[in-house]
């Protein structure tokens, strides 16, 4: 069997009446898994990888690259005999990249963190089991420490990952989670036992801390950030050297720069383009919607102007990964 890409609601894994979803397309799916193994536009990949990477048949892998090739999604090298990416992927990033005044100013703000400790801070995004890198600052001795721009690392095994995971309602977790058991399930075996745990840390401090999961040698510490525009949750992140910063250290000297970071990214211009923290209607005026920051979770701008109502409570909706009206958070 293939691998099943979730919907753009994937979190919970329920349609809006609490049925299971069942309507995913298959060939859909199956065709956006195989354009998630080209990892950079280097890479170079046959039928028989891809098929691998994928878990599904080489016949049907094959008739997808050739479909994909069609559209200007791929290029086959014949003298490789592989494919990479080809410039309808390419138009088509670059298209998504437009408007990037916002990263750039996170970028900005994380740099001027990352020159007060040795590590890299990442603002990152999920993408199925792994969280991307959108933005990235890098201390100039941080050493060991290499993610960039577009690197995707575990959820299981990373900060970020157990920050994300920790944010969202139980049922977008379990869901997630499942699908994790089916598909990698030494890493849903890793992260379920932590779940509890990373939820009462970001409840209580608001940040999740992860200590040598991906590396040994690394540690690291995340504030997972609601975005209204994305219906999911983006992660500030920071990696150090374990031997330089235990867990005692981080709380004390890193946990604080983090929160203030977060807190900053959130409170930047709502005129800022491409601001994923800002959600405008027609019905209601600019409202900015977060959880965290200092010393546990908050809701920002409670009431909806215009519409004189109080916002949801801070329990998660299990239908977009914030709170459900009546509910708790766990």
């Amino acid at each position: 069997m293939g691998r099943r890409s979730e919907r753009l609601g994937r979190q919970s894994g329920l349609a809006s009446d609490g049925t299971a979803e069942n309507d995913v397309i298959q060939v859909v799916s199956r065709a956006f898994d195989v354009m998630r193994c080209f990892e950079g536009h280097e890479a170079r990949l046959g039928n028989l990888e891809i098929a691998n990477r994928c878990r599904l048949p080489r016949s049907t892998v094959s008739r997808l690259t050739h479909t994909l090739t069609r559209m200007g999604q791929l290029v086959y090298l014949p003298q490789d005999q592989k494919y990479r990416l080809g410039p309808g992927a390419v138009a088509m990033s670059t298209s998504m990249m437009r408007g990037l005044r916002f990263r750039s100013l996170v970028r900005l703000l994380m740099q001027d963190v990352a020159e007060q400790i040795p590590g890299t801070i990442g603002f990152v995004a999920p993408d199925r089991f792994h969280m991307v890198y959108l933005e990235y600052a890098r201390a100039h001795d941080a050493v060991g420490l290499q993610s960039t721009t577009g690197s995707r690392i575990d959820i299981a095994r990373t900060a970020a990952g157990h920050g994300y995971t920790a944010a969202l309602h139980p049922d977008a977790c379990a869901a997630l989670l499942a699908e994790m058991q089916r598909e990698i399930p030494d890493d849903a075996r890793l992260l379920q036992p932590r779940i509890e745990a990373n939820r009462r840390s970001l409840r209580d401090n608001g940040y999740v801390i992860s200590n040598g999961l991906w590396n040994p040698h690394v540690t690291g510490i995340s504030v997972p950030l609601w975005s209204p525009q994305y219906r999911d949750f983006l992660v500030i992140t920071i990696g150090l050297l374990a031997a330089m910063y235990d867990e005692t250290r981080l709380r004390v000297e890193v946990a604080p720069k983090l929160l203030k970071l977060s807190q900053a990214v959130l409170n930047m211009s709502d005129s800022v383009e491409d601001n994923p923290f800002v959600e405008t209607t027609a019905s209601q005026s600019i409202k900015k919607q977060s959880l965290i920051v200092t010393g546990g979770w908050e809701k920002r701008n409670e009431l909806e102007a215009g519409a004189g109502r109080v916002g949801a409570p801070k329990s998660l909706r299990a239908a977009d990964g914030r709170p459900r009206q009546g509910q708790a958070a766990t």
